[in-house]
């Protein structure tokens, strides 16, 4: 296990990758969770990366990658919807904190996602306003699903098709919505993985990768 501290997106991205990679194998080494570590901390932090996920229990970042305190800048909200403070707090990340990467974390069976597909059935009980405003940033995924498929029938649609939509539309808005980010990665100090977290795996499953990652 490397205690250096990355300095470029692919070695952030590979720290996390060889994390994940005990995690799944039942072999945490649970790095700098001390109390000499914690107590340096106080000084300030230096995340090598920051994590935009979904903020279901079963989705706890520092386990999932094996990292320690003051790893990862942790940005969590149902179904990892963008909005302003989310961006926001990405944008800190990136040009306050330096960090290299951006991990936006979805994952498999999302509750978010279940409650934006079931808010289209005939029968559906209306949405209290502000979980509605998480479930209409799905739809356009859940649309796109439609489409692929040739159906208009709810029934049809797989739950994890239309996550792995979702995923593509929240990175694509993050990168729209802030200048800052699109020039990191433009530039190369920045990179973006969009992944899927497989629950009963516990695997980090990747399937977007912007910037210098590998």
């Amino acid at each position: 296990m490397s205690s250096t501290q990355p300095s470029t997106p692919r070695e952030a991205w590979s720290q996390l990758v060889a994390g994940n990679d005990r995690f799944v194998a039942g072999k945490p080494a649970h790095p700098r969770q001390d109390v000499d570590h914690r107590d340096a901390l106080a000084q300030g932090q230096q995340p090598f990366a920051a994590l935009f996920g979904c903020a279901d229990s079963r989705l706890s970042a520092e386990i999932i990658f094996d990292v320690g305190l003051g790893d990862l800048f942790v940005v969590r909200n149902a179904g990892q919807t963008i909005s302003q403070s989310v961006v926001g707090s990405l944008e800190y990340a990136v040009s306050a904190l330096g960090v290299n990467l951006i991990v936006v974390l979805a994952h498999d069976e999302c509750g978010a996602v279940r409650a934006a597909i079931d808010s289209r059935r005939s029968n559906a009980t209306p949405l209290p306003v502000n979980i509605r405003v998480i479930t209409d940033a799905i739809q356009p995924a859940i649309d796109r699903v439609l489409l692929a498929n040739a159906t208009q029938n709810i029934d049809d649609i797989v739950i994890n098709d239309v996550g792995e939509e979702h995923l593509r539309d929240t990175i694509s808005e993050l990168l729209t919505q802030s200048e800052i980010v699109g020039e990191a990665v433009a530039n190369g100090t920045l990179g973006i993985v969009g992944a899927t977290y497989i629950l009963r795996e516990g695997l980090v499953a990747p399937s977007l990768l912007f910037g210098d990652i590998e």
